[in-house]
């Protein structure tokens, strides 16, 4: 197995849990407020890390306190650190509050994140140039991405893109992209067509397909996900039903755990299956990277559904 280098975000999420998500103009109480390690890029990391692969963080901090706690969190869940720059000024800050039901708002402040440039990357070449997947995300500046995707495709490294917060990518970065992975409002600020269940995602599959990738996966919450690529594989994923607390870090989880899987040698079937258990497993627990479980977690979760 390869080593998967993510390139991306590194968050400290300051949560707060809310009887509902207030309106314009609306005060209302927050409950249980804590300080738990995110970000998408290095939820990505950790997520494909306690599922069983080698992972290379490349992302940055500020110099404040959290830069090394975040760090440190990173570590601790066996992602290497040693290409995670730190920036002048603070780390990455995501302000998110959950409602009763699980479901969450989040502002971001792009922090030491809005600092990773391209000489970054270009400096730490030796790090993904032999990597056997790259991870992406949107929370660094495009014109970082966009150099990584350009970059990694002329080195022929495979790259998993997960646009996210959503943007209308430019026509040109699809070719570049191995493996696309959208939710359903990615889906539509991307390709336009709105996706509500399996036909319409499978339509906006075809419609990222024919734009260039190689692959998309449209994940649909408690509806599953569906995958397509080039050479017409295709497979719709149930959802496990659980009893969701934090939704916070499911969608990272997805990708990381499923990429971790590919990298394994696994088949797409069995990686998404995996990925969907490990997924289901983060929207019970609360925090990010604290709700991410370990490998040997997600499969015992997957033989008491056998």
């Amino acid at each position: 197995m390869g080593t998967i280098v993510v390139i991306g975000s590194i968050n400290m999420d300051v949560v707060s849990h809310v009887e509902h998500h207030p309106l314009p103009g609306e005060t209302i109480h927050g409950t249980n407020t804590g300080n738990f390690p995110g970000g998408k890029g290095a939820n990505q990391a950790v997520a494909a890390a306690r599922s069983g692969a080698s992972v290379t963080m490349l992302g940055a901090v500020g110099e404040d306190a959290f830069g090394q706690a975040l760090k440190d969190s990173l570590a601790a869940s066996g992602v290497g650190i040693h290409a995670v720059l730190t920036k002048t000024g603070t780390s990455g800050l995501a302000f998110i509050a959950v409602n009763a039901e699980g479901e969450n708002t989040i502002i971001l402040s792009a922090g030491a994140n809005g600092q990773l440039m391209e000489a970054d990357i270009e400096a730490a070449r030796a790090e993904w140039t032999g990597a056997s997947a790259i991870l992406l995300q949107n929370e660094i500046p495009w014109e970082t991405t966009r150099f990584v995707l350009e970059q990694a495709s002329a080195a022929g490294v495979r790259v998993f893109l997960n646009p996210a917060p959503a943007l209308k990518l430019p026509q040109d970065v699809f070719p570049w992209i191995d493996t696309i992975i959208v939710n359903e409002t990615e889906a539509q600020i991307v390709t336009g067509i709105a996706v509500s269940g399996a036909d319409s995602s499978e339509q906006a599959a075809d419609a990222l397909i024919g734009l260039g990738v190689r692959a998309a996966i449209v994940t649909l919450g408690e509806k599953g996900c569906f995958y397509k690529d080039k050479v017409g594989e295709r497979v719709g994923m149930p959802a496990f039903r659980v009893e969701p607390k934090d939704t916070t870090a499911a969608g990272d989880t997805f990708i990381g755990a499923f990429a971790a899987e590919q990298a394994s040698g696994a088949g797409i079937e069995q990686s998404l299956r995996f990925a969907a258990a490990a997924s289901a497993i983060a929207v019970t627990k609360e925090g990010a990277q604290a709700s991410i479980p370990a490998k040997a977690d997600t499969l015992a979760f997957l033989q008491e559904r056998a």
